[in-house]
Parts: C-alpha cells; sequence; structure tokens
C-alpha cells in the first residue's frame, strides 16, 4: 500500500501566498523593449523569491499553483489569462519558471538551510538562466527566429534587469531568513515527519 504524502497546512499557506505574490507581479504592468515580444514584468522577481524562501519543493508548487490560477483564466500572466500563453511566443518562459524556482531552491538550499551566500548565484542560475535556457528557444520557434535572434530579443535586452531583480531577490530572502529562521523547509518537513 501507498501512502500519500500530505503537506502540512503551514506549507500550503506558504505556497498559497507566493502563488499570489507571484500573481500581483505580474499585475504591476509590462511594458515592451525595443520591439521584442517578450514583456518586462516582474514575475521572475517571484519565480526567484519563492525558490530562495520556500525552497526547491514548495517553491516550484507555488508557480506551478500560479501557473494553474493562469490556465483557468485569471490575468495573472501580464495582464493576460487563459491557455493562450502557453501557445504564445512566451510559452517557454512560462513553462521555464516552475523548473528555475526549483533550480533557486535546490542550489540555496542545498545542505537543508538557507545559505545566503549562495543566493545570488541561486537567483542568478534558476531566476535567469534556466528561464532563458528554455525560454528563448520556444520564443525563437514561435515567432520564426534565428536563435541568435532570439537570445537578442528574449534574453540579452532583459539580462541587466533581470540581473537587478536577483540582487534584489537576494537581499528579500536574506532579510526574510533572519528574520524568520523558522521557513527553511527542512523545519517544515521535520515537523511534518514528527506527527
Amino acid at each position: 500500500m501507498t501512502r500519500t504524502r500530505r503537506l502540512p497546512a503551514a506549507d500550503l499557506a506558504r505556497v498559497a501566498v507566493f502563488a499570489g505574490i507571484i500573481a500581483a507581479l505580474g499585475l504591476a504592468g509590462r511594458f515592451y523593449l525595443f520591439g521584442s515580444a517578450v514583456p518586462v514584468t516582474l514575475q521572475t522577481l517571484g519565480v526567484m523569491l519563492a525558490g530562495l524562501i520556500l525552497g526547491a519543493r514548495l517553491g516550484a508548487l507555488a508557480v506551478l499553483v500560479y501557473l494553474a490560477i493562469g490556465a483557468a483564466g485569471v490575468p495573472v500572466f501580464a495582464g493576460v489569462g487563459g491557455l493562450a500563453p502557453f501557445a504564445g511566443v512566451t510559452a517557454g518562459y512560462l513553462i521555464a519558471f516552475p523548473i528555475g524556482a526549483f533550480v533557486v531552491g535546490l542550489i540555496a538550499f542545498r545542505d537543508g538551510h538557507f545559505q545566503s551566500s549562495r543566493a545570488f548565484v541561486a537567483a542568478v542560475v534558476g531566476g535567469i538562466g534556466v528561464v532563458y535556457a528554455i525560454g528563448i528557444p520556444v520564443l525563437a520557434a514561435r515567432a520564426g527566429l534565428d536563435l541568435g535572434e532570439a537570445a537578442r530579443v528574449g534574453g540579452l535586452i532583459f539580462l541587466p534587469g533581470d540581473l537587478i531583480k536577483a540582487a534584489l531577490a537576494t537581499l528579500i530572502a536574506i532579510a526574510v531568513h533572519r528574520a524568520y529562521p523558522a521557513l527553511s523547509p527542512d523545519t517544515s518537513e521535520a515537523a511534518a515527519s514528527r506527527t
């Protein structure tokens, strides 16, 4: 007989809160740089924060909940909702978000505890590298661009802003973990295993 593993209520609440934070960051507005088909939003900041604060598993789950909310029709994808964004030029970025959050959490919590010395690298590798690595090829395929042009209009022009988001996410995560050290994923999992 298999045993299902349920999330504790506190973890469910954290996942829901972060899904809401990412959605709110997507509603904060969007604009397009130099004719790019990919809008500038604050959603990647939310993806980075989810991984840095919740860890790999809960961070990815929060992003998946956010994607489900958007797919259900709530306009959280930079003011748009429904399934159309998953068929458009930005589909790869959306698909990459939970993977990126997972990688951010894996790096930042490599030994089970948040490591502030790895936070910025985690945000850059997962929140930028992974998202670009999936988003740019999908953009190229959907927009009929060669990979170099897609990298320019779907990555390079966003890199300075994304590095600023990674630095901001790092500072916020360090402050949150100092104020609330019990947020570490290992703490909630240990508590769950005792019940």
